[in-house]
């Protein structure tokens, strides 16, 4: 029989507030345990949440990028559950009227066509403390620094067929989210996290199968993989005649395999009501058009731009977008040198290959958009072969100036004196009779062998255009 997956993504995007949700504690990462924990955030007797207006501002942001409804009515409840990460008992997030809803995204396929896949929900919620296990023999730590850190709860539909398309929509919801600035999209720290719904069905059939939910799953890699694990892991207990049960389930990466955490619960065992201390959010119009003016060009626009006015194709245009400062770092430099295709190469090759190289982001980068393009510039005017520009953009890394002053003091500046190529040419002859001999005789390729040898003897200096001309001529004979 051919299975079909059908998969469906609940990503937690934590927003790049200074503070959380519902109290003025700092969120900041890295402090030591259970110090940024107030008695809001721990549900203390006499205490009352008070709704942070930036988290509302960010969510509406969010909505009116995919497209979706901005309820101007929203409520939040309480959901309740008890673990010792989460001292109140219960979770304050939205229900039944959430702040977002009917948003979509769209992904490329491997194939190069689109897939719109829907946004059923994005909901405000407060995220729980976290269970520290590593450390205590036989015990768990907690630690509440995180308890009330303020999350928007993204809600896919079941429209995802495999593994690499789940994977795909959750690297454009990642770009998008830290486009809006509303998320650092740090997934090692958690700032961005999903749960993963996989069930399988029989091809054609329209009835969903049973769902496991994968839970906390914090890089792409490790999507992808959970995801097949669990498709196969499903595949074999139905072949087998077993059935399915609806649960949680947790992927452990160094066993590349899923395990059973607990029996997925319903809503009602969450007991979902309004939260008595919270009033409902009321958004006005005037709210809604103020954030719609302040949105960035987004992912989709800028690529639209790339490929129209800089010619860039539809792949370079992608890598160049996925990571808005890199967008931004490329437009600039494209701007600066009219040169929109070198500046791509450049940005895609040397400089990303140094971050990566370094561990260094782009903004980070010694590099700056601007030395890069003045580099580039050198090119466009032939001061600057391939080779030589190579020697610059090192010199420019390791911090000895901008290009200008890296070919004044390395003397870079190109040989164009026709004398000078041809004596260098002359030299190359006579020291290789058998290459001259073979070129002679037809053998073609090997006129490559000679441009390398005047390229290397000129230290790149020489101009190519006036190699190629002189060796053909004097080879000819």
């Amino acid at each position: 029989m051919e299975w079909e997956p059908v998969i469906g993504l609940e990503i937690h995007v934590q927003l790049l507030t200074n503070s959380k949700i519902f109290s003025g504690a700092s969120i900041a990462y890295g402090a030591p345990p259970n110090t940024q924990a107030c008695a809001v955030d721990l549900g203390l007797p006499g205490v009352l949440p008070v709704l942070n207006k930036e988290v509302v501002r960010m969510a509406v942001k969010f909505g009116l990028a995919i497209g979706a409804k901005v309820s101007t009515r929203s409520i939040f409840a309480r959901k309740n559950y008890f673990y010792p990460d989460l001292p109140k008992g219960y979770q304050i997030s939205q229900y039944e009227l959430p702040i977002v809803e009917h948003g979509h995204l769209d992904i490329e396929l491997e194939d190069g066509t689109v897939k719109r896949i829907g946004v059923t929900r994005a909901h405000l919620e407060e995220d729980a403390g976290k269970s520290l296990h590593e450390d205590f023999h036989g015990l768990t730590g907690i630690d509440l620094n995180r308890a009330g850190t303020p999350l928007l709860e993204v809600v896919s539909e079941p429209d995802l067929r495999s593994a690499k398309e789940a994977v795909a929509y959750m690297k454009k919801m990642h770009s998008l989210v830290q486009y809006l600035e509303i998320c650092d999209g740090n997934m090692q720290e958690g700032s961005f996290r999903c749960d993963a719904n996989v069930s399988i069905r029989p091809k054609g059939q329209k009835a969903f199968g049973t769902r496991a939910e994968l839970k906390n799953i914090n890089s792409f890699r490790f999507v992808e993989r959970a995801i097949n694990v669990e498709i196969e892991r499903q595949i074999d207990i139905l072949e087998g005649g077993g059935e399915v049960i609806q649960e949680t389930r947790l992927y452990d990466p160094d066993k590349n395999e899923t395990r059973s955490m607990r029996t997925k619960e319903e809503a009602n065992d969450y007991r979902y009501f309004p939260d008595p201390d919270l009033l409902p959010v009321v958004i006005e119009e005037g709210f809604i058009e103020d954030v719609k003016k302040s949105l960035p060009e987004l992912p989709d626009e800028k690529i639209h731009r790339f490929t129209q006015d800089y010619g860039l194709n539809a792949y370079d245009a992608s890598v160049m977008v996925a990571n808005r400062d890199m967008a931004e770092y490329f437009d600039a430099v494209a701007q600066a040198t009219g040169e929109p295709k070198a500046a791509a190469n450049w940005v895609m090759g040397d400089l990303t290959g140094a971050l990566n190289k370094s561990g260094q982001e782009i903004n980070d980068s010694p590099v700056t958009a601007a030395m890069l393009a003045g580099m580039i510039n050198r090119i466009k005017d032939g001061t600057l072969t391939s080779k030589t520009a190579k020697i610059v953009f090192e010199a420019m890394w390791n911090g000895e100036g901008e290009a200008d002053q890296i070919i004044e003091a390395k003397d870079l500046k190109p040989i164009s004196d026709t004398g000078a190529i041809e004596k260098i040419i002359d030299d190359i002859i006579a020291a290789n009779p058998e290459q001259v001999e073979q070129y002679r005789s037809g053998k073609e390729k090997v006129f490559g062998f000679f441009v390398g040898q005047v390229m290397k003897a000129s230290k790149g200096k020489a101009n190519p255009q006036q190699v190629n001309e002189l060796l053909k001529r004097k080879l000819a004979g």
